[in-house]
């Protein structure tokens, strides 16, 4: 992790000490899982399909499990209707980690 992690473009620490993710969703994956960084976005696939909410939600909990937050400290802030959004994780882990974790 160490530089690396300190210079991943999508990803910022906020002035409130949450951290932000600009995420590239991938839909209609076999599992959900951290497919690695692509450019500015860190590329995830999800497996739930987009209606009604359910691949935004999928994503929610994906990124709750691998961070170890509660659901209800990831919030997607821009982009509920498109494949790039950014969303808000209040953690005090460096989010480099998803990318070495991988899936659930």
């Amino acid at each position: 992790m160490g530089e690396r992690a300190l210079s991943a473009a999508w990803w910022r620490r906020r002035a409130d000490g949450s951290v932000e993710l600009a995420i590239r969703v991938h839909l209609g994956a076999k599992r959900t899982d951290v497919v690695g960084e692509l450019g500015d976005e860190l590329k995830v696939r999800v497996a739930s399909p987009p209606v009604d909410g359910k691949a935004n939600a999928a994503l929610v909990r994906f990124l709750a499990s691998q961070l170890g937050v509660p659901m209800r400290d990831v919030t997607v802030v821009r982009g509920e209707s498109s494949r790039s959004k950014l969303v808000a994780v209040r953690v005090d882990v460096d989010p480099s980690v998803l990318v070495t974790k991988g899936g659930p």
